[in-house]
């Protein structure tokens, strides 16, 4: 059986999938940042420290086939922290792998690397990216790091951009980027399991019937989503929408709107691009 790491098991995502996996068994490595992990079970793997160090990033990748990075700073934040924990970190990690042999990593990228699109578009998996702050801008260069390590050193990469991945949608943009935690734990099964991969790009979402982005050309994972926003939808329209103008009017939501200086009206620069098949 694979043994797995999992970065960032204390933030909200790492927390979910590290109760399921131990509960089923899966042999698992769990990192916490600054404050350590409590076991949930007798004799957990746990460790906590600081993935700039390459000493604690040995630490967690010894002895694993897949890692599971969901560490970093994961909202916008002011530019030399996003360097330093989506960047600098990231670096020592892929590093960390080459001198451990970890064979793949699923890096959890973000819908902020595209988050300027339009909520009328409908991207496919070669959109350009379109980042909606330094915290997108460090998944799409994320990204390309993943692309470089699995061209010159055969590490393979799945980049999946998170959309919402909450226990159930509260909000209308929810309604088109929910990723329900069932189709969470499943996707990450399919990445550890699927045979090969090499470098792959794909959409963190479920199935919703209003989602914004086709996975297809993700079918080599086996990933097949069950679960879809639609069936929370009269609930949460029924509901206010915390979305201002300029959130409901692009793909990142609220974080579209942080420093945003440009005329309201002002026609975007770049061309849509569309998928003409049916979704």
């Amino acid at each position: 059986m694979k043994k797995i790491a999992l970065s960032g098991a204390g933030g909200q995502l790492g927390a979910v999938v590290r109760k399921a996996f131990v509960a089923r068994g899966v042999p698992l490595r769990s990192a916490g940042g600054s404050t350590p992990l409590v076991p949930l079970v007798d004799a957990e793997d746990v460790m906590h420290g600081d993935l700039r160090d390459p000493a604690v990033v040995d630490r967690l990748l010894d002895g694993v086939d897949v890692l599971i990075h969901f560490a970093g700073t994961s909202v916008e934040r002011p530019l030399p922290e996003i360097i330093d924990n989506n960047l600098r970190a990231l670096v020592e990690v892929y590093e960390g792998a080459r001198r451990n042999g970890v064979r793949r990593i699923v890096f959890a990228s973000s819908n902020h690397a595209i988050g300027m699109y339009p909520v009328t578009e409908r991207l496919t998996l070669d959109c350009a990216p379109r980042p909606d702050g330094f915290y997108g801008l460090s998944k799409v260069w994320g990204e390309a790091l993943a692309r470089m390590y699995w061209d010159k050193h055969g590490i393979e990469s799945i980049c999946v951009r998170i959309g919402s991945c909450v226990e159930r949608p509260t909000e209308p943009r929810h309604l088109s980027t929910w990723f329900g935690h069932d189709d969470l734990l499943h996707f990450l099964d399919r990445c550890i399991e699927v045979e090969h991969v090499g470098f792959l790009t794909v959409w963190g979402v479920s199935a919703n019937k209003r989602g914004w982005w086709d996975n297809r050309g993700a079918e080599r994972l086996g990933y097949e989503p069950k679960q879809d926003a639609e069936a929370y939808a009269a609930d949460v329209l029924a509901g206010p929408n915390p979305l201002d103008a300029i959130g409901r009017r692009y793909q990142g939501g609220s974080f579209a709107g942080i420093d945003y200086t440009r005329d309201d009206d002002a026609p975007t620069d770049a061309p849509p691009h569309r998928d003409a098949r049916a979704f």
